[in-house]
């Protein structure tokens, strides 16, 4: 399975957690179509939106993940991104809280009154979605240290384009329909998200091991630039 595909399904899994997230905040977004086809154009936008934030984050990541391979150290980048997986799905699994970073609060201060502007002013689904693809998400921090593990900008902008496309089906039925996935499924699936989680962060490790598995644990690449087929 390529690391595009891995993305995607990081993506597929992870929007059952983001839909009790993000959902409520689609749904904030006042409807002006009374028609049906037009409120669905509506959910595309602010899904779509989203999307494109996530390749433009996939790009900025991907610089440094460039840089990291160029200096030959994706190795231990990987590992360590996978341990720090690991022990993010074993603090969900014990149930351990992690007190609050006052500083990230900060960063995103200014996120989020742009979004409390944009909602009270219409702005449209599509600046809505856009400033929605900056807020933090557990799931788009995984697809990010997955992405700064590729080797250049473009590639880590597919990952977080795949990844988006992950979260695009069961999103837009979401915010078209609130009722889609009820608590129950969503308490289910979130139950396994820790076991998914342990799965990529051994995913991780292994890429970093280079063990010569293709698409598991390619060997590393002596030049530092990745070639493609």
């Amino acid at each position: 399975m390529s690391a595009n595909w891995i993305a995607f399904f990081i993506g597929l899994f992870g929007s059952v957690h983001c839909i009790g997230m993000c959902g409520p905040l689609a749904f904030a977004i006042p409807t002006l179509n009374a028609r049906w086809w037009l409120i669905i154009a509506d959910k595309l936008l602010y899904n779509i939106g989203r999307v494109i934030t996530y390749s433009f984050l996939g790009l900025l990541i991907g610089f440094i993940g460039k840089q990291l391979w160029l200096l030959g150290l994706q190795q231990g980048v990987s590992i360590l991104a996978g341990v720090l997986v690991i022990m993010a799905a074993i603090t969900r699994l014990l149930k351990i809280r992690v007190a609050n970073n006052k500083a990230l609060s900060v960063l995103f201060t200014p996120i989020n009154k742009s979004l409390h502007y944009a909602l009270q002013h219409k702005a449209g689904h599509f600046i809505v979605g856009l400033l929605n693809g900056f807020l933090p998400c557990g799931f788009v921090y995984i697809a990010l240290i997955g992405a700064v593990n590729t080797p250049s900008s473009i590639s880590a902008a597919q990952f977080m384009l795949c990844f988006g496309f992950g979260t695009f089906p069961l999103m837009l039925l979401a915010t078209i329909g609130s009722g889609f996935v009820g608590p129950v499924i969503r308490r289910r699936i979130n139950k396994a998200m820790p076991y998914l989680m342990i799965s990529l962060g051994f995913w991780f490790v292994l890429r970093g091991m280079n063990f010569n598995i293709p698409y598991l644990s390619p060997a590393k690449q002596q030049s530092g630039v990745a070639i493609c087929k």
